[in-house]
């Protein structure tokens, strides 16, 4: 094992030893010997199978069925999640096969902050993860299950079913990926329609043209961002099938991969005798294990809030300081969009999850010690699922990248290092993807032009009042504001200036999310402006330096002077409308980005 893996785990181990015996203790007690539902009272149990058919209902009377929650975040609205369709049918079906029973527990929100970007139901986005995490535990709640499986791929979803699935942690747990849709035009033409329409080059029927061929059929958007991340992470954390995160939906294979993840799920129940809870695959081991996958692919700065909020959850306490030193020591392995021009099916296609863990392995980057849904080790990983004459089998992965472009061993890696990186100074603290940004932009001292809403940005670039070098600041944007929404209307107008010659940076206690770009952008940054952080006293013209190399966030104000500056008035008008106002109790209730942005943070240190 490389010395900074270990010593990362070490004292992740160390600092959350107290947290997480109490949180092993919690789920090890809510395990029982048997079957939950047969400790049900009489009438509680039949109201449990009431809705079941006669095979069903007898099955779960032998207390030697397995009986699995399906829960999932199907709609027909999001491509993503449109497979999720027919999952829960081939499922029960699949466990009937074997003499075991799944019931739809529940399903949980899903929304697309796609199609929300930019309009006020963002500002709902990632408060809908603590909802989920919540209808999580509600369907879980009957206790009738010996066994769960979630459907589930986007950005605040994956997240939200493991926080409520490891508050359930004594269940075995497997993740049911659906696949990415198949490839359409490449993320370089879509990115220079956007471009271009931004500086007027191009109609709004051009725009609309090129978006409908880049979003274009069920299945996951291509590019890397955090519904991918998520589905690379679950992966590579043991809670997927080998190889199952990026098979195409509706696909022969994919269905497969469903099935034996049904069947799976049960082999790890205790009426087969391989009692393997999710709460004892989610440890350090397998945290760290995510964070330098999640450097090793440049993968989505929204990971720095969903991860310590995940880890919390299982009572593990997981710091941005831990991330980023791991960041330092973990080579950057892939270029996919908006990191490269591949798309997710070019990385699959190169040699996927199996190459890249094969090589985070033998580089010692990875703990192999590890629980998994497989069993134990990680090494089974290293496999991908092939149908042979119709049946799921297993294979070693492809030993060498197909494409280097896209996919690279460790010893020609793209860089030494991971794609974020913490930045720190008198503004505050937050993070960069410094992975998707070239070199000679990571690092820019400029005046400041102070916003508060991104139309006002808009409107500025199309006044042409940002032809020169600066730095955006875009303040009240942090969770307790306005609830953190992703900030990607900005993103064109400042790639156009950026390509115009001039320096320019973003700040923002905000989020960028996966498909942060090229522009240097220092986001999250706490303490957020709506609770006294130091962006609410920042003035126009006040020269701030962003360095992505040293990962230093600077403003350059006279300190007494910068103390005694009143500062801004927060927005106004952004807690109603949209259903925001049904959201107020949670905004009050976040913490800090660095501690997830999560409204459950306080409650579980004190339960732990």
């Amino acid at each position: 094992m490389h010395p900074r893996v270990l010593e990362v785990t070490e004292r992740l181990i160390a600092r959350s030893r107290a947290t997480r015996q109490a949180y092993l203790a919690l789920i090890r007690g809510a395990a029982s010997d048997g079957p939950v539902r047969g400790k049900l009272q009489c009438a509680n149990f039949a109201h449990g199978v009431a809705g079941c058919g006669t095979e069903d209902k007898n099955s779960l009377r032998l207390m030697n069925a397995a009986n699995v929650a399906i829960v999932s975040s199907y709609n027909d609205m999001l491509s993503a999640h449109q497979p999720y369709e027919t999952f829960p049918q081939q499922i029960k079906q699949a466990l009937r096969e074997i003499g075991s029973v799944g019931q739809f527990a529940g399903g949980t929100p899903a929304m697309c902050d796609g199609v929300t970007q930019g309009e006020p139901g963002m500002e709902l986005s990632l408060l809908s993860r603590e909802v989920i995490a919540l209808s999580t535990a509600v369907a879980l709640s009957h206790n009738m299950f010996d066994a769960a499986l979630m459907l589930g791929i986007c950005d605040k979803i994956v997240p939200g079913l493991m926080i409520g699935a490891l508050r359930f942690g004594h269940l075995p747990t497997i993740f049911v990926p659906g696949g990415p849709m198949v490839s359409g035009i490449s993320n370089k033409e879509k990115a220079d329609v956007r471009q271009r329409y931004a500086e007027g080059k191009a109609s709004r029927e051009e725009l609309l043209e090129s978006e409908m061929k880049s979003y274009h059929s069920p299945g996951t958007c291509t590019f890397y961002g955090t519904a991918n991340t998520n589905q690379l992470l679950m992966e590579v954390m043991g809670l997927h099938l080998p190889g199952a995160s990026f098979i195409n939906p509706n696909t022969p294979l994919r269905d497969a991969l469903t099935r034996e993840a049904a069947h799976q799920v049960t082999r790890l129940t205790r009426q087969n005798g391989q009692f393997l809870p999710i709460g004892e695959i989610v440890d350090e081991r397998s945290l760290v294990n995510s964070i330098v996958a999640l450097h090793a692919t440049g993968g989505s700065t929204n990971h720095t809030l969903h991860m310590p909020a995940i880890a919390m959850a299982a009572g593990i306490q997981l710091t941005w300081q831990d991330m980023a030193d791991l960041s330092e020591v973990v080579p950057t392995l892939s270029h996919v969009y908006p990191n490269g021009k591949a798309d997710i099916n070019h990385f699959q296609a190169a040699g996927g999850m199996s190459f890249l863990i094969r090589e985070l392995l033998g580089a010692g980057l990875l703990h192999e010690n590890v629980n998994t849904v497989m069993g134990h080790g990680l090494s089974r990983y290293t496999l991908e699922p092939f149908l042979d004459n119709g049946e799921l089998v297993w294979r070693e992965g492809p030993l060498a990248s197909l494409d280097e472009h896209i996919l690279r061993p460790v010893a020609r890696a793209f860089s030494p290092e991971g794609g974020l990186r913490v930045m720190e100074g008198n503004l505050g603290r937050g993070v960069m993807k410094v992975s998707a940004v070239a070199l000679e932009h990571q690092v820019v001292e400029a005046p400041a032009v102070v916003f508060q809403d991104q139309q006002d940005l808009a409107d500025a670039f199309k006044a042409g009042l940002l032809e020169k070098d600066f730095v955006a600041v875009m303040r009240f944007q942090g969770p307790r504001s306005n609830g953190m929404p992703e900030l990607h209307k900005m993103t064109p107008f400042l790639g156009v200036l950026q390509d115009r010659g001039f320096k320019v940076a973003l700040v923002t206690d905000g989020r960028m999310s996966g498909a942060s770009g090229k522009i240097p952008a220092a986001i999250h940054v706490s303490p957020e402006a709506q609770v006294g952080g130091a962006l609410a006293r920042v003035r126009d013209g006040d020269i701030i330096r962003v360095d992505g190399q040293l990962g230093t966030l600077e403003l350059k104000v006279d300190a007494a002077e910068f103390a005694a500056r009143e500062p801004a008035t927060g927005l106004l008008g952004n807690n109603v409308g949209s259903g925001r106002e049904l959201f107020a109790f949670m905004r009050q209730a976040f913490s800090s980005a660095e501690q997830g942005a999560s409204t459950f943070t306080s409650a579980l240190e004190r339960l732990e």
